[in-house]
């Protein structure tokens, strides 16, 4: 009798134990220009915890009328701060879940090497006839791209020859396929461990425009959620923070 209580109480903490390691699953709204490190660290968090996230990439703004709109989303990864405030405010989401998790580098980027130069004095030049941005209606990158250019005395030379991305990640695809020679991108977009993969940059100043800070919050339907709740200590954490650093981004 004392061997099938004992034998009995195995197999419940093994049933427990795959219950646990199935975990619990999130749905994650997560700005374009975090879609690299997102992604590497959704598959170590999976890896880790037993949770599951399901991810979807785009500009914050549109993600903000979605989540307005009902979307199912358990979290949002921003590409700012004034977003995830405006949706705690509105009661779309916990603001005491709130904080940054990256603040966001912007980089001036060509593919060619050699094209832009370290101090971005290419954008003077009238040689060129496109360049990208991202939608600053839409995209705190674009927003801060044309700080960038206001702050240069060069929003009016530069504005007739802009070729506006939807979002970030389309903002990159019109400068890497050669539609634009150069353009404004995020630098994790363009960065992989510390190194530039390709072309040519220059790190824009964070003086020369408001700060990207990047906040995340937990939306009303991940309420209670234990994958929303664990992502969020997992982004504090060193593993995520080491793959955040290596695109590039601050703290």
């Amino acid at each position: 009798m004392l061997g099938f209580s004992s034998g009995k109480a195995m197999w419940v903490a093994a049933l427990l134990t795959a219950s646990a390691a199935q975990g619990a699953e999130v749905s994650v709204a997560v700005a374009a220009n975090f879609t690299a490190p997102m992604q590497k660290i959704a598959a170590a968090f999976e890896q880790d915890t037993g949770h599951k996230v399901t991810l979807s990439f785009g500009a914050t703004g549109k993600f903000y009328a979605q989540i307005a709109n009902g979307a199912p989303f358990g979290v949002l990864l921003a590409a700012d701060d004034s977003t995830p405030e405006k949706i705690a405010k509105e009661g779309l989401g916990d603001g005491a879940t709130r904080f940054t998790y990256a603040i966001g580098q912007l980089v001036l980027w060509s593919k060619q090497p050699g094209y832009v130069d370290t101090d971005g004095k290419v954008l003077q030049k009238s040689d060129w006839k496109h360049i990208a941005i991202a939608n600053p209606k839409l995209a705190p990158y674009g927003l801060a791209a044309m700080q960038t250019l206001d702050k240069l005395g060069l929003t009016a030379q530069v504005q007739p020859r802009v070729v506006q991305g939807e979002n970030i990640a389309q903002t990159y695809q019109f400068v890497a396929s050669g539609n634009a020679p150069l353009g404004f991108v995020a630098l994790s977009q363009v960065m992989e461990d510390g190194k530039l993969r390709e072309g040519s940059a220059w790190m824009v100043p964070t003086s020369m425009h408001e700060a990207i800070r990047q906040d995340a919050i937990v939306l009303k339907p991940a309420q209670g959620n234990a994958a929303a709740t664990a992502l969020m200590q997992y982004l504090r954490g060193d593993k995520a923070r080491a793959i955040i650093r290596s695109y590039g981004y601050a703290f």
